[in-house]
């Protein structure tokens, strides 16, 4: 599949003329040898140095020091195999890739210092993260925007990555991920996956496949999160695993304290333990303990309410225990500082100007249906994902996270206009929702007395 990256302002040339200027080579003044590093393969392209010199410093300098019509430049193959399509770029301010070649290209425009084709590309990677790719393409994407310090590109990289995680474990780029990458994964709290089983048994595979230090090894078993992984699925690990047979001494701790953590209440474990650490905090998991999805039509027409239920906490001393959840999404909520107020005999009066933005836009509010009473020390962090169609498939767009003590998330949805089927916000008229609900033991992450 064919796209395209264009830069008008650098546009110099009416493309016809642009192209024929460069494949006839009318009036070149310069040779271009392009050598391969570490191989025989050699491409030549005839130009002009009035263009080159124009459109880079780079080349401008190095024209000015040659002392031959013909100017050598060393480029690994992959640079070489675009190479004239980097020209073609300086020629008409345009060009065609497909998805292999944008990290080439990228480092071509970065080595000769053409910073709007850099910023092109990172926009082009940035908006084709959901594209499907042989063997994939945004781990490689991420690790390259490392290299180079593109930090737009390596921040939308690894959001992506982060909230997409489940596709990224079954993708073939699993394996290939360093280890700074995975380390920063086991790390995060915002990662939206199955359960955290899903992620122990993809960091099996990395292990098996990558064959890391010990000390490596160790270190990021020790990050997943076991308290979050039922009793009876441990147990399976600890039987079947070869990898948690093999580090089961560095983790026995982690284990026995999550074995605890499933058998005893909470409370009590938290008199008797340190039990400040994350692995007692859940993360972004789909499964149905934790959350329900929603699928909202034509979300610009009316209010719309919706009950699940999860699972009290994590731990096992609460799995029967279940909390029920009302959730009210209206498409045109109004601040209640902008709504107009009646008075006893009927007449309204108007809205109190008391600072309100008065614009109506989308609001999402989740309550528990029974009293918090019943909570035992138990608070919800609130998290909504906005799943959108990209490149065909369905991906986490955004996420809004609502704080333990509110109703709902000021920012929900701010700016977005639901009226247009086409909004890039809804899939076929519709807005997807995830709605997650966190449960977190207050006393299990506050410092003990």
């Amino acid at each position: 599949m064919n796209n395209s990256a264009s830069s008008p302002s650098l546009c110099r040339f009416e493309g016809r003329e642009a192209g024929s200027l460069l494949v006839l080579g009318n009036n070149s003044d310069i040779s271009l040898r392009v050598e391969t590093v570490n191989a025989d393969e050699v491409k030549v392209i005839q130009a002009h140095t009035l263009v080159l010199s124009l459109q880079s410093r780079v080349f401008e300098e190095m024209l000015r020091n040659r002392n031959s019509s013909t100017l050598v430049l060393r480029e690994t193959a992959e640079c070489t195999a675009v190479f004239d399509k980097f020209i073609r770029y300086l020629y008409c301010g345009e060009l065609s890739l497909q998805l292999d070649q944008a990290t080439p290209l990228h480092t071509l425009a970065t080595k000769y210092g053409i910073s709007g084709l850099q910023q092109g590309l990172t926009q082009y990677m940035s908006q084709n993260l959901a594209s499907d790719s042989q063997g994939g393409h945004v781990v490689g994407w991420y690790q390259y925007a490392m290299t180079v310090g593109d930090t737009p590109l390596r921040d939308n990289c690894l959001q992506f990555l982060s909230w997409n995680l489940s596709s990224v474990l079954q993708s073939a780029e699993w394996p290939s991920v360093s280890v700074e990458l995975l380390m920063t994964f086991l790390k995060r709290s915002d990662l939206v996956l199955k359960n955290e089983l899903e992620l122990f048994e993809a960091l099996e595979i990395w292990i098996t496949k990558n064959d890391p230090d010990s000390l490596t090894a160790e270190n990021a078993l020790r990050l997943v999160r076991y308290a979050m992984i039922p009793p009876r699925e441990l147990f399976r690990l600890q039987r079947q695993s070869p990898v948690m047979t093999r580090y089961h001494e560095s983790v026995r701790d982690l284990l026995y304290l999550s074995y605890q953590f499933h058998s005893a209440s909470p409370l009590q474990l938290a008199k008797f333990f340190d039990m400040n650490c994350s692995l007692f905090v859940p993360r972004n998991y789909l499964s149905s303990m934790w959350g329900s999805q929603w699928a909202i039509s034509n979300p610009a027409r009316d209010d719309r309410s919706s009950s699940f239920q999860t699972q009290l906490g994590p731990s096992g001393f609460d799995s029967s225990k279940r909390v029920t959840w009302n959730a009210l999404f209206s498409p045109r909520w109004l601040p209640l500082s902008m709504r107009p107020m009646y008075t006893e005999q009927g007449a309204m009066q108007p809205p109190r100007p008391d600072g309100g933005s008065g614009i109506a836009r989308p609001r999402i509010i989740i309550t528990p249906a029974t009293s918090s009473a019943d909570f035992a020390g138990v608070s919800f962090q609130k998290t909504v994902l906005i799943f959108t169609k990209q490149k065909g498939k369905l991906v986490v767009r955004h996420i809004f996270g609502f704080h333990q003590s509110t109703e709902e998330v000021g920012d929900f949805l701010a700016d977005v206009d639901l009226q247009y089927r086409t909004s890039e916000y809804l899939v076929d008229g519709s807005l997807y929702l995830h709605i997650i609900v966190k449960p977190i033991y207050q006393t299990l992450i506050a410092t003990k007395n």
